[in-house]
């Protein structure tokens, strides 16, 4: 559900999970529920991080969050609109269904095209795109051809070309070698730092977590439950150095002991 209009205080916010729960139900009617009564906001411009153990409906939120999951009670609300004419979301998932048959510049303004936006604009976009993700030069070639890195920058150059009110990520550099997925922290550290793109970000990983969100929201439980947020006091723009500051490793204590489930820890 959308809506425009809400309460004073809701004014900067850039969407609001309230109250949403999921239950799943099988053709013999049995019940599973996924999800309790969630809530939480992601303010505008906001990196909103989402971890928790596997299978405590992390991705079954992000579904919800996205339009591809009905709740089965509560709602998520976007406030205060700029971008009417555009999707809600985009989702850039850890299976990242580029197009074999499209090019780097084809898969990107792929969702202009369905919007029935003019050529100019399309490749303007995908120009603009192309610098910020840094694949100047690979503009013809085909994702047989790309590396693992350069598929994802793809992908996330195809999620914000449509210029969504919210990004949702869901995973996607968890099937990169180490190496790898750390250059893409970095990248898209750079990216939202300077697009400043709201953003649901689910990882099972706390480091990546920690490094790139503003807000880390804990989820546990089944069915899953918020058990808590922990605001990121790191400064921007962030650098891999900030991974050895002493701040950086007690936000890493702090939410792995709640994660594996020994209660709160004293804040950071």
């Amino acid at each position: 559900m959308a809506k425009g209009h809400g309460e004073p205080w809701q004014q900067l916010m850039k969407a609001i999970v309230r109250q949403v729960s999921k239950t799943f139900e099988s053709l013999n009617g049995g019940k599973t529920p996924a999800l309790g009564e969630v809530s939480f906001c992601i303010q505008e411009g906001e990196f909103v991080a989402l971890v928790g153990r596997s299978g405590c409906g992390k991705s079954t939120l992000l579904n919800i969050v996205a339009g591809l999951l009905p709740a089965t009670t509560g709602e998520v609300v976007f406030e205060d609109l700029s971008n009417r004419g555009g999707p809600l979301t985009s989702v850039v998932f850890q299976e990242l269904a580029l197009f074999p048959w499209r090019s780097v510049r084809k898969n990107i303004t792929f969702g202009l095209e369905e919007q029935g936006i003019s050529s100019e604009n399309r490749n303007r976009t995908a120009d603009r795109l192309i610098r910020l993700v840094g694949l100047e030069g690979f503009e013809r070639h085909y994702p047989h051809q790309l590396s693992g890195g350069m598929k994802q920058r793809t992908a996330i150059a195809r999620a914000l070309a449509v210029s969504p009110e919210l990004l949702l990520m869901d995973e996607p550099f968890s099937a990169l070698d180490a190496q790898i997925r750390m250059d893409m922290q970095i990248e898209l550290s750079r990216i939202y730092e300077t697009t400043r793109q709201s953003l649901l970000y689910i990882t099972h990983y706390i480091p990546e977590a920690v490094f790139l969100a503003d807000r880390v929201v804990i989820m546990g439980g089944r069915p899953g439950a918020i058990e808590d947020i922990i605001p990121i006091e790191l400064p921007r723009p962030r650098k891999e150095r900030v991974k050895v500051d002493p701040c950086f490793v007690r936000y890493l204590d702090q939410i792995w002991e709640q994660v594996r489930g020994k209660g709160k820890a004293d804040r950071v």
